[in-house]
């Protein structure tokens, strides 16, 4: 039997050739956090910016975008793989006239489902900021192209939300005996945070969006942060691992009941936890040589603090699973984004991107 991996039906072989008629009128909008923010921090007076070197020395600038990343981050990697250019932050004022038909990237580093996560962080666009603007895109293009064919862009559009790590690394398991933690026990926190994630998703579903790829958490406590901060010998953190554990199929649950209320695939689930689990368990099959030491950093796997001018730095980020110490690297986020087009559903429920552009091409 072929591998999920491998596993290319002809309906996503016509959609991977041929999948730029379509991106040409396709928008695509990106909301959450760090993992596919590509620039609107810094813009902003946070801490929480990717704005120097090395970050971005694999980019094609070779110089720091904001983005997480050594180069290329999942966004960019969507964009390119649908035939499309790169959507801009919204707060780059390089956003205006026919970019702005392209869509828009909202997303923020930092940010969590809950307002109180990431409070350290001081000045980022929470996830009410976030959907505040996307209504403030929609009046803009509306002045371009008119009211109907700036809902049909916004209704026809791809869209990509990331978040809930920073919930559990940046609030819940922040500091030993964290508010959030004494407040509720993880298994109550994860409830909690579903209940607050349904209200965001039926709000950009409200706002248009209409064909949603929602990702789950990574593997939380494999992250070089959470191996040099709490691991003892390498391996992955079991509480850390635990909220992961409990929060992703709640989140596929919730999708599947949102999906049948509105009584449509509006919601995909995209499963970055076994995405990522797959080269960090076998990074060698990968052409990784670890998943356990970030490439840039310091301290025990290169996880603490920020990647910095004085960090240590790989000369070959493409073996490095992990750029920094909590974001992937560029070719693992090439890999994360190959199971989006492809992957079977032990990975894209219930449906792939692939199938998505094959079959909204038919409508």
């Amino acid at each position: 039997m072929s591998s999920p991996w491998f596993f290319v039906t002809l309906l996503t072989l016509i959609a991977i050739v041929s999948p730029t008629p379509l991106a040409e009128a396709r928008a695509f909008f990106v909301f959450g956090d760090s993992l596919v923010d590509n620039g609107n921090n810094n813009y902003l007076a946070t801490t929480a910016r990717a704005d120097s070197p090395p970050y971005g020395i694999d980019y094609p600038t070779h110089r720091p975008t904001g983005r997480f990343s050594n180069g290329l981050n999942l966004p960019d990697i969507i964009s390119e793989q649908i035939g499309s250019e790169p959507t801009l932050p919204y707060l780059s004022p390089d956003l205006r006239g026919r970019k702005l038909l392209i869509g828009a990237n909202f997303a923020s580093a930092g940010v969590g489902i809950l307002n109180d996560t990431g409070v350290q962080f001081v000045n980022i666009i929470r996830m009410f900021r976030q959907f505040e603007y996307f209504q403030e895109y929609q009046r803009r293009v509306t002045k371009i192209v008119g009211q109907q064919q700036a809902q049909r862009l916004v209704n026809q559009a791809l869209v990509l939300i990331t978040l809930g790590g920073n919930d559990f690394v940046n609030n819940y398991f922040l500091v030993p005996f964290s508010a959030r933690s004494r407040q509720f026990s993880l298994p109550d926190f994860c409830r909690y945070l579903i209940s607050e994630y349904r209200k965001i998703l039926l709000k950009l579903h409200e706002l248009g969006g209409r064909r949603v790829l929602v990702t789950t958490t990574g593997p939380l406590g494999c992250v070089p942060a959470e191996l040099a901060m709490r691991s003892r010998n390498g391996e992955c953190v079991p509480d850390v691992q635990r909220a992961a554990a409990i929060f992703n199929p709640l989140l596929v649950q919730l999708i599947q009941q949102l999906n049948s209320q509105l009584g449509s695939t509006v919601f995909i689930s995209a499963n970055a936890f076994s995405m990522n689990m797959d080269f960090i368990t076998n990074p060698q099959r990968f052409g990784f040589v670890t998943s356990k030491v970030a490439c840039c950093g310091q301290g025990p796997y290169n996880g603490l603090g920020l990647c910095t001018r004085l960090s240590n730095l790989c000369p070959n980020r493409d073996v490095y699973a992990f750029w920094d110490n909590f974001h992937p690297s560029e070719r693992a986020n090439r890999l994360i984004v190959q199971q989006f087009m492809i992957g079977s559903t032990q990975y894209m429920n219930p449906i792939n991107l692939s199938t998505i552009i094959a079959m909204d091409s038919r409508t």
